[in-house]
């Protein structure tokens, strides 16, 4: 399937890229629905990867990226079950989240996220699944889990430690705070930073200037400077699921869901 358009996201083959494209409001949260779709796409890509030499992700969103996970509907999952029924299913939709980031991660393309606005908590872990990430002037990436009581759940943890030093690593979860663009060009976690509104196209045109290259040169160099940490995936699935139990996620859902802020993800 070449060409796809669901309720939270679209995609399509063009010139030898595949362009997935995320498109929910308010800023493209990852529930049930998103999660359903990018299994769809995932399912899709060895087909469509034949043909093509480069997956784009990006947003329609004028807002962001992707805010991060569907914290409402985490909250209702919360409330509407048991523990051991609760548990059961967030390990199951952790372990299906995992398995389309790992997908994204190993995909035999160049990927690429362009980056414009939010690119928090969830949404930050997409963008690690790439191998370049392009952020416009106003990207801001942001792990604020640690505000509820959690830890990052999509596989940011030990993607962000494969890819950056320990003092980012630390600073980005143990502080919640949010870096702009330029800071994260400078850490080594964005490529290039570009005018605002402009990470799409500079896309396209790196995305274009891949197909000089040999594309099994490619795929090759990729598997050997971009090892999956499978293992610490694992663990912080783990992890990720003890914490969810105790007072303090709870606290912090409620105070998430109940906030009259209009954009209560923001640090």
């Amino acid at each position: 399937m070449n060409t796809f358009r669901g309720k939270t996201l679209s995609w399509q083959v063009t010139d030898g890229a595949i362009e997935l494209v995320l498109d929910s409001a308010p800023c493209n949260e990852i529930g049930a629905a998103t999660l359903s779709e990018l299994e769809q796409f995932v399912s899709a890509l060895s087909a469509m990867q034949s043909e093509a030499h480069a997956l784009i992700i990006s947003s329609a969103r004028t807002e962001g990226f992707c805010a991060g996970a569907d914290l409402r509907e985490l909250y209702r999952r919360l409330q509407d079950m048991r523990t051991v029924e609760r548990l059961g299913g967030l390990h199951d939709f952790l372990e299906r989240i995992h398995r389309v980031m790992n997908t994204i991660d190993a995909a035999p393309l160049t990927t690429i996220a362009a980056v414009n606005g939010l690119a928090f908590g969830g949404g930050f872990e997409l963008a690690l699944t790439c191998d370049l990430i392009i952020a416009d002037k106003m990207a801001r990436f942001c792990f604020p889990e640690l505000r509820l009581g959690l830890i990052p759940g999509f596989g940011g943890i030990p993607r962000l430690k494969r890819d950056v030093g320990n003092a980012v690593v630390r600073d980005l979860l143990l502080t919640g705070r949010s870096i702009n663009a330029v800071k994260a060009q400078s850490v080594g976690l964005v490529s290039q930073v570009v005018s605002e509104g402009d990470a799409l196209r500079i896309a396209r045109a790196t995305a274009s200037q891949l197909k000089k290259f040999d594309r099994a040169t490619a795929v090759a160099a990729k598997r050997f400077i971009k090892p999956i940490p499978h293992d610490e995936l694992r663990r912080e699935i783990e992890i990720f699921c003890d914490l969810f139990t105790r007072p303090a996620v709870e606290a912090g859902l409620r105070k998430f869901v109940e906030s009259t802020d209009a954009l209560p993800y923001l640090p």
